[in-house]
């Protein structure tokens, strides 16, 4: 398959941020509500789902802005939003997996059973990549955009849900290492398509509500949102995919994450957890 020469302009694009209600999802729903692009924006508050509608409407003058609300605590409220997207969209030119939490202090297990933290910093991003892929290769040119962490760690495929041995830094930091392993992998599978694949560390320790409780702020969101939003919209990484950013340079994740053996043991993990296939493209 032959990808498309060019990228339409950002006021062309449709663009899907998961958790958009907070921090850097809604600093970034603000900027690409300015350039004029239509968005579907992810959150588990009504609420904060709907004051963020209101917001954008007045800022911009325009209603190119839908709200979909899913609990990434439920794979299938995860799968219901992928059913919801495929169902009212014809094209999908971003997604960006923004939705996560942070370090947590203690062990919790999510309505299916499964640790928290991977399946909302990791195996909601897995499902809904992989659910969207067919819209966005139909849409290519088109992106996914990980926004992962420079703290990541290997998993331990003994113990992934950290049963034995709870660790709240572990936790976070496989989750993240897990989604860079999705980044090259689904590169690799969607070569061609001219869908593109990268993942970021948008900037250090911004003061957003996963950060405050623990850490001292040393970013801005404003810092963040500008590297998360030139992966979506710079025409300059329009061929480039499979990357790891730290802020807005190359860098060299994990090493787990290039280990061809590893990464086939979690899309089999991923695939047995969710009942969601790796898509059958490239």
């Amino acid at each position: 398959m032959t990808p498309p020469s060019s990228v339409p302009p950002v006021s062309e694009q449709t663009v899907l941020i998961t958790g958009a209600t907070d921090g850097l999802g809604r600093a970034l729903a603000h900027e690409l509500a300015a350039q004029g692009a239509t968005l579907i924006l992810h959150g588990r508050n009504p609420r904060k789902g709907q004051d963020l509608l209101r917001e954008l409407r007045e800022r911009t003058g325009a209603d190119r802005f839908s709200y979909e609300l899913a609990d990434f605590s439920s794979l299938k409220d995860i799968g219901e939003l992928a059913g919801r997207v495929l169902d009212t969209h014809d094209r999908l030119d971003v997604l960006v997996n923004n939705a996560g939490i942070g370090v947590e202090l203690a062990r919790q297990e999510s309505q299916d059973g499964l640790e928290l933290t991977f399946q909302v910093d990791y195996l909601a991003a897995y499902v809904l990549s992989c659910r969207l892929a067919p819209l966005l290769v139909r849409s290519a040119p088109a992106r996914i955009v990980n926004v992962s962490s420079a703290g990541q760690a290997p998993i331990d495929f003994d113990d992934v849900m950290l049963e034995r041995g709870w660790d709240g830094v572990q936790a976070y930091c496989q989750a993240k290492l897990a989604q860079i392993s999705l980044t090259v992998d689904l590169a690799e599978q969607l070569a061609g398509t001219g869908v593109t694949v990268n993942a970021l560390h948008p900037a250090s320790y911004m003061p957003t509500k996963m950060v405050v409780n623990l850490f001292s702020p040393q970013s801005t969101v404003e810092e963040g949102m500008r590297h998360t939003a030139r992966l979506v919209t710079d025409p300059a990484l329009a061929q480039v995919s499979g990357e790891y950013f730290n802020r807005d340079s190359r860098a060299r994740a994990g090493a787990q994450a290039y280990d061809p053996a590893a990464r086939a043991r979690l899309r089999e993990l991923s695939e047995s957890l969710t009942g969601v296939s790796f898509p059958a493209l490239g």
